[in-house]
């Protein structure tokens, strides 16, 4: 009982880290009042050049690491899609919510925040060898996610699917810096080359800042959302992220028989706290803007917590 506490002591030590640097950003706004303006352009600096170039230099050797089995797409979004189900039968059945409201409680329900703390604590959990699952996951993650809610949304006030809606999405995620920086890393790195030490180096401490500005910009972000409405909601969108999301991917990787550090990548990456994407789509439909808002706040705190005990689990579930 000892060791099995001592080793969960460790996994949270190992994350607490992470999460005081997300602590740290809430307090400069709530606390020392820091304005909107440092927080939008710190925002700007982590998802166009810091968090871009570390993917890139990461990605850049991507030939040289070992292969990354394809089938965790299946085993995280295939768990996406039946969280995702679920979620809509509970909003309609429990809470009563129209196919709108719906439709975004069941994406509170499996949209992580896989860019600013998920890709971090797998650096940290995993180790650098679980970047390129990451990554994988990482190119597939919005248009598959956002295209489904889409769908969803579309269906329950039309009854039907807008082409045009998939493309506006598909083209959105190809004009994102983070998964060009990927998908460009990726390229250069079946060239066969070495980047050069002029560009190497400064890539490098870029990437070095990427982690800690992006966390303390995650703070920062999460000091303008407030507790709101609708906490009964907040807390069953908390359960399936942060529980039955992570569970459904782990069966799902058992059953497919993946590879261990692919199975910890997509547990972990599914156990992440909700993704600013889901308050994004619920401004945009005006549905649930409340529960999604003191969701997100709620289980980044949870998360803390949470996904250093999910690890532990899989840990020993792996060794037995």
């Amino acid at each position: 009982m000892s060791s099995l506490l001592d080793t969960l002591l460790h996994q949270i030590l190992l994350s607490l880290p992470l999460f005081s640097l997300i602590a740290v950003g809430w307090l400069l706004v709530r606390w020392r009042k820091w304005p909107d303006s440092v927080s939008e352009s710190l925002n700007r600096l982590v998802f166009n050049i810091a968090l871009p170039a570390m993917l890139f230099r990461l990605m850049s050797n991507f030939s040289k690491s070992p292969p990354v089995d394809a089938r965790l797409l299946i085993a995280f979004f295939g768990g996406c899609l039946i969280v995702f189900i679920i979620g809509r039968l509970i909003a309609a059945h429990v809470f009563k919510l129209d196919g709108v409201a719906g439709s975004v409680f069941a994406l509170g329900g499996i949209f992580s925040n896989n860019v600013m703390i998920g890709l971090p604590l797998a650096t940290v959990m995993l180790g650098e060898e679980a970047i390129p699952a990451v990554a994988l996951v990482l190119v597939f993650n919005g248009l598959i996610l956002w295209t489904l809610a889409t769908v969803s949304v579309e269906w329950a006030r039309h009854g039907a699917f807008n082409l045009k809606g998939f493309g506006k999405t598909a083209a959105g995620v190809l004009r994102n810096p983070l998964i060009i920086a990927i998908l460009t890393g990726t390229l250069f790195s079946l060239s066969g080359l070495s980047l050069p030490r002029m560009i190497d180096d400064p890539l490098t401490m870029l990437g070095q800042i990427a982690v800690p500005l992006a966390l303390l910009t995650l703070g920062m972000s999460l000091a303008a959302y407030k507790m709101k409405e609708g906490m009964k909601e907040s807390y069953a969108i908390c359960l399936l992220k942060l529980i039955v999301q992570p569970l459904v991917v782990w069966g799902l990787a058992w059953l497919l028989g993946l590879p261990p550090l692919e199975s910890k990548v997509v547990v972990l990456l599914a156990s992440m706290s909700i993704g600013i994407n889901v308050y994004l789509m619920s401004r945009q439909f005006n549905a649930l803007t409340g529960p999604t808002a003191s969701s997100m706040l709620l289980s980044t705190v949870f998360s803390a917590l949470t996904t250093p005990l999910l690890m532990l689990v899989m840990n020993l579930a792996l060794k037995g």
